[in-house]
């Protein structure tokens, strides 16, 4: 059994990485195994073009990357908004961004059993229709099986959806959600942000939504900049001033 040693870093916090740089080596833990690799020798390198994100305690050093661009890869417990694509004799298929669709069963849908004989899936679900749900099972080997059997989840009704790129998830939430809770205050919208890079918008009027657009891609452009969080509260402000909707002054 390998001895432990220090972990040794050979980048900065919030550099851009490529695929076959070495990272660090040691013991570090790595919070993204799909984007880093440890190996053999203890050394860690990247596996896709991405921005490095260290965070250093007295004991840890934990390692992870945001890749730059990149689909969807599903994991389980994540929260996604599907559009279903195509029906089945007991399932719905959903494009959930990845690889291949999702499959949301029609007991878990219902919350019964389902007969398929006596019942037609259209009733409930049709293709273009939006759902948010939840990854239940995925090991790579089938199609990612979806729940919608959680708070919050199934049939969306109203609102609009946008897309960014999956990998641009984490900056719109934020550390402890700083940044999803500032857009939503700012704007009064609700906002919910698939892991898969798809966001609904409820917003209490179209000025308002377009101004939560145009910041949330603002923060898919700028995902890489320090101090992102401020910009965009200043970004909304301005953009609130402009159409006349607060006055100068105004916060």
């Amino acid at each position: 059994m390998a001895s432990s040693s220090k972990p040794i870093l050979y980048v900065s916090n919030r550099q851009v990485v490529v695929v076959g740089d070495i990272v660090a080596s040691g013991d570090v833990i790595i919070d993204s195994p799909n984007y880093l690799q440890k190996l053999s020798d203890g050394r860690v390198i990247a596996t896709v073009t991405g921005l490095i994100d260290i965070e250093e305690s007295e004991n840890t050093v934990r390692l992870r990357v945001i890749p730059l661009k990149g689909r969807y890869i599903p994991k389980e417990g994540d929260i996604v908004i599907g559009i279903v694509t195509d029906i089945g004799v007991t399932a719905w298929f959903l494009d959930i961004r990845a690889p291949f669709p999702g499959v949301l069963n029609a007991a878990d849908y219902l919350g019964r059993p389902f007969n398929p004989a006596s019942e037609s899936l259209r009733k409930y679900l049709d293709v273009g229709d939006v759902v948010i749900a939840k990854i239940a099972q995925y090991d790579r080997t089938r199609d990612p099986i979806l729940t919608v059997q959680d708070k919050d989840l199934g049939k969306v009704v109203e609102g609009s959806l946008i897309e960014i790129e999956p990998s641009r998830v984490p900056r719109v939430i934020g550390k402890k959600r700083s940044m999803i809770n500032m857009l939503m205050e700012e704007t009064g919208c609700k906002i919910i942000v698939g892991n898969n890079g798809r966001i609904l918008l409820r917003c209490p009027n179209p000025e308002i939504e377009a101004i939560a657009i145009l910041a949330i891609k603002k923060i898919e452009e700028e995902a890489h900049t320090m101090g992102l969080t401020e910009r965009v509260r200043d970004f909304i402000i301005e953009q609130k001033v402009r159409r006349g909707l607060i006055g100068h002054g105004s916060g």
